[in-house]
């Protein structure tokens, strides 16, 4: 298990004919396949998941590829770095979860996720547990302290082999949903790095189980952020 990015160039714009969306519908669920052409590198090749579509902004889908577990997201209709667009025919299998209790109690918690480092050694990583994947229950979205990007993994596994911690809470933290109380979706928010450069991007979503946690993309990136914009704005 490692925590990996994918591996393409610097995101530059790229002129090219849009692929058609036509005949493709509701591709959440579905597996993909699509090459990957950014200026003059090479295309490559990658398959994926679609996991969802974002209500708050329906051109942008959050995927998987294979054999990374950081979750992307990419407007997959009308990116004109990605080329020939295909939905895989065979279907993708949604196993049931084996602990239903368990998996409902993770989410919004602190956990520590052990990982495999250099050598053999473990590096614990400290995080928080936002979502169960609507269409793949056994699969949890996650980020990190050290990384606050958003990944997947299959939590339930890890809990049971000893390599993920439920940190306890004193007292516990009541779980919310107040959707009324999100004024901050699909705005405008900058940041500044520690050089002092700064970063244009936009909130995208905000996470039910904790409300002051929000999904932000940023300009000509496509890795999912996740802030905790009430300590951010603080």
């Amino acid at each position: 298990m490692s925590l990996r990015r994918m591996s393409t160039p610097s995101f530059q714009k790229w002129r090219r004919r849009r692929p058609s969306s036509k005949a493709l519908g509701n591709i959440v669920g579905c597996r993909i396949s699509h090459g990957w052409k950014e200026g003059d590198e090479p295309v490559t090749q990658w398959k994926a998941i679609v996991l969802d579509q974002l209500p708050t902004n329906p051109s942008l889908y959050l995927v998987k590829y294979d054999g990374i577990d950081c979750v992307y997201g990419l407007e997959l209709h009308s990116d004109e770095r990605i080329l020939k667009l295909k939905v895989l025919p065979h279907k993708v299998v949604f196993p049931q979860v084996k602990d239903a209790h368990l998996a409902s109690a993770m989410v919004g918690r602190a956990v520590e996720h052990k990982f495999e480092g250099k050598h053999g050694s473990k590096d614990n990583w400290r995080g928080v547990v936002l979502a169960q994947v609507p269409i793949k229950k056994d699969w949890f979205y996650i980020t990190y302290e050290k990384d606050p990007a958003l990944y997947i993994h299959q939590l339930l596994d890890d809990y049971t082999e000893g390599n993920l911690r439920i940190i306890p809470e004193i007292p516990p933290a009541a779980v919310k949903s107040d959707v009324d109380s999100d004024i901050l979706t699909g705005q405008c928010v900058q940041f500044t790095r520690d050089n002092g450069s700064k970063k244009i991007g936009k909130v995208i979503y905000q996470v039910p189980a904790k409300p002051s946690m929000y999904f932000i993309k940023f300009d000509g990136d496509i890795h999912i952020h996740v802030y905790n914009l009430m300590e951010k704005i603080c």
